[in-house]
């Protein structure tokens, strides 16, 4: 089974994330900030990750800029989870290379359709 890591700093969003993806069977690893979010990434070689934005040291973008560097971490799908439903925020953590972008609050349907996408396919060529 998948291993999925979750960056979030918020503890009741992490375990909505956490209980969801157990609940469907993924092993899943934990970090409350982005720094630990990186470091557990190049340690586990999670099959994917979930990069909340809005994190208390380095944000999400940083971290994933970091993860990407990492060449063997580089066909991971990212997934960024934010609460910002500005258009620009949205533009901008678009751009930023994320694979693809769950807002919360998570519609649990659209939320495990794109696990569960990102999961089959892997990464499009970075």
């Amino acid at each position: 089974m998948s291993t999925i890591l979750i960056v979030e700093d918020n503890e009741k969003n992490m375990k909505l994330v956490r209980d969801i993806l157990r609940h469907k069977q993924y092993t899943t690893l934990e970090a409350v900030n982005g720094l630990d979010g990186v470091r557990i990434a190049r340690e586990s070689r999670p099959d994917l990750v979930l990069m909340d934005i809005q994190l208390p040291d380095i944000d999400g973008i940083e971290a994933l800029r970091r993860i990407r560097e990492d060449s063997l971490l580089d066909r991971v799908p990212v997934i960024a989870v934010s609460a910002s439903v500005m258009p620009d925020d949205q533009q901008k953590i678009v751009t930023s290379g994320f694979d693809a972008f769950v807002t919360k609050p998570i519609n649990l349907k659209q939320f495990l359709a794109t696990v569960q996408r990102l999961l089959a396919e892997g990464r499009a060529s970075p």
